[in-house]
């Protein structure tokens, strides 16, 4: 270990919850070198939904790189880019009735984000962006702004400006009407609120704690931004491709926002890609103006356009996150009913879900005796107080099973 704590940066993260050698991974499970095996629960934060080296998107990707297809094109036009064009528009926009111009921003999710918020002033010629408590869209100083966490923020080292937070569903305990202070100060010429380019938000707040929107309130906003002029851009990057159950998260609130942003398993692989969707009449950039060396990784196009075809012709899916975010969901309500002293939170949907504890202290905890009984889990919320669980979506009833007995036995270690 000795090489990653001397030469590694202080700021690496999940290697410190962690403090293992992995070696290889398959499926649902990754390996130590030693070839201790670990189920894993935390998916490459959302970025492994179809698993690790998913023997049927690793083919498809031998084959390429053996064929000697491009790797690197910047935007130029590419076999395996207009593969993966047609078959994202033609099965996941046109059975789902949108219409969007797709933009690579780069390889990140925090691209996706940058390159909407870019767009959104550029073409409204306002500079506000409205986000909300406890999101999370990014670590670049655009997406930063937008984002609530204060100590992320803090990393910043200058003032994050231009942004107005706003309360998420049931911020204030529903004690208050959804966006009562928001449309006031929207209506009110003397608030101070500049007016809005944007709002942006997460259907599902992930890094904040699991907090999930009901469609209720998605299709509220919604309805405020048409009517106030705003646009809307949904942050999809780590709820998107399937992860809540539909291909996109806000599906089941039929909304259709103006702006979609997408990475993390959009990649299929684990490879690096982002999009950032748009209607078309928003399309003004000019050519180059928003511009990167890594927009057109085509292994992870080809990677991509495969893991489409394979999971997403059919409702299969969907239906097997639904089914097994329900399990995960009754276990996590059997167990906050079954140990009353000890204050717990069952939170999520479809295979994002978490438990919720009083202490980031004690979700830490929870977390360590999972990893000492072979689980990876996060923890997320504002601080950290919430043990996060995101297996990959090909996750097996019987892997998934196994991953609830060991939190199960890992919660009653820490907290009888």
């Amino acid at each position: 270990m000795n090489v990653f704590e001397t030469v590694e940066s202080e700021v690496r993260s999940y290697c410190r919850s962690w403090p293992v050698v992995f070696d290889r991974a398959t499926g649902s499970w990754l390996y130590r070198e030693d070839g201790t095996p670990y189920l894993d629960f935390f998916a490459g934060a959302g970025a492994l939904n179809y698993g690790h080296n998913n023997p049927v998107l690793k083919q498809a990707l031998i084959d390429y790189i053996q064929r000697d297809g491009v790797t690197h094109a910047l935007d130029m036009q590419t076999v395996a880019k207009r593969d993966f064009l047609e078959t994202f528009t033609d099965v996941v926009m046109k059975p789902r009735g949108l219409d969007y111009k797709i933009m690579f921003p780069g390889p990140a999710g925090a691209n996706a984000v940058e390159a909407a918020l870019k767009l959104a002033r550029k073409v409204t010629g306002r500079e506000s962006i409205i986000n909300f408590t406890n999101a999370f869209h990014g670590m670049t100083l655009g997406a930063l702004s937008v984002t609530g966490n204060s100590m992320k923020r803090g990393g910043a080292g200058i003032p994050l400006v231009h942004a107005t937070p706003m309360p998420y569903d049931n911020y204030l305990d529903g004690k208050v009407e959804d966006f009562l202070w928001f449309e006031r100060l929207l209506e009110d010429s003397g608030s101070g609120l500049n007016e809005p380019a944007a709002v942006i938000v997460e259907t599902v707040q992930g890094e904040g704690g699991i907090n999930v929107a009901r469609d209720e309130w998605l299709r509220g906003l919604a309805d405020l931004c048409k009517r106030h002029d705003m646009l809307l851009i949904v942050d999809d990057v780590q709820m998107g491709c399937g992860r809540t159950g539909p291909f996109f998260s806000f599906e089941s609130a039929g909304i259709t926002p103006d702006i979609v942003c997408l990475s993390k398993s959009i990649g299929g692989y684990g490879m690096p890609l982002a999009l950032t969707l748009l209607r078309p009449d928003l399309d003004i950039w000019e050519p180059g103006e928003h511009n990167g060396t890594f927009r057109g990784i085509n292994p992870a196009f080809v990677a991509s356009t495969e893991a489409l075809r394979t999971y997403w012709t059919d409702d299969k899916l969907e239906k097997s996150t639904l089914a097994k975010g329900e399990q995960v969901g009754r276990v996590m309500d059997n167990l906050v009913e079954s140990m009353p002293g000890t204050p717990m939170l069952s939170k999520g949907r479809g295979l994002a879900r978490g438990l919720g504890f009083e202490t980031g202290e004690l979700a830490s905890k929870v977390c360590r005796a999972a990893f000492e009984r072979g689980l990876l889990m996060e923890t997320s919320g504002p601080e950290g107080e919430v043990a996060k669980v995101m297996p990959p979506l090909t996750v097996t009833d019987d892997e998934l099973a196994d991953g609830l007995d060991r939190l199960v036995a890992a919660v009653h270690e820490v907290c009888s």
